[in-house]
């Protein structure tokens, strides 16, 4: 009779969310492994770990999913046809804010502050980070474009810049909310940002 392994003695759910927060708090090459297997739950070994998760790399990737599904859903508001194009993207960096700013897990985005945590011997690393921007850039480009459809926005705004303006806006609150700023700074500077879409909406009625 074959004999069987020994128990796992953490939850691997729980330990991959643990996981989330240290790479989120310290980006992923200051995670290290000794880190990982402090805060993971009792009893985690390297070779538990590696049976468990197959490396860190492989590790990260499932963080990533795991932030996505949940505080990364402040973006999902973008594909979100319903919702009036202005609405979407307001709706988005606010609650973005709320997020970034909030008690209970590090400040600032996991996916914008690990931009700069990545060496050249982690390219896998950084193309999954790449992908996950490009896709949030084209859902603010998507708005951008469905108003202007709409006729909301004047047909000759570059929707790409407008696109990549409230792009760089989102990713620059990771940086001010890691520093200290309060939601309500950021939420101020919101309206300060929105106002790139409305100069081109007034145009449209004027």
């Amino acid at each position: 009779m074959a004999k069987m392994g020994r128990p796992r003695l953490f939850d691997r759910d729980e330990a991959v969310r643990q996981a989330m927060y240290l790479f989120w708090q310290y980006g992923y090459e200051s995670t290290s492994l000794a880190l990982l297997k402090a805060n993971l739950g009792n009893g985690i070994t390297a070779p538990s770990f590696y049976a468990a998760f197959g490396s860190k790399e492989a590790l990260f990737e499932e963080v990533v999913d795991c932030y996505l599904s949940t505080y990364g859903q402040v973006n999902d508001c973008l594909w979100d046809d319903s919702l009036n194009p202005r609405e979407a993207t307001e709706l988005a960096l606010r609650r973005s804010v709320k997020m970034q700013t909030e008690q209970g897990h590090p400040s600032g985005c996991l996916i914008a502050l690990s931009v700069n945590t990545c060496s050249p011997g982690h390219e896998h690393i950084c193309r999954i980070l790449e992908a996950r921007r490009t896709r949030t850039r084209a859902g603010f480009l998507k708005c951008v474009r469905r108003a202007i459809d709409l006729g909301e926005l004047v047909a000759d705004t570059d929707a790409r810049a407008l696109a990549m303006y409230l792009h760089s806006f989102e990713i620059g609150l990771s940086t001010e909310a890691r520093d200290g700023a309060t939601g309500k700074e950021l939420d101020a500077s919101v309206s300060f940002a929105m106002k790139a879409w409305d100069a081109h909406r007034l145009l449209s009625v004027n």
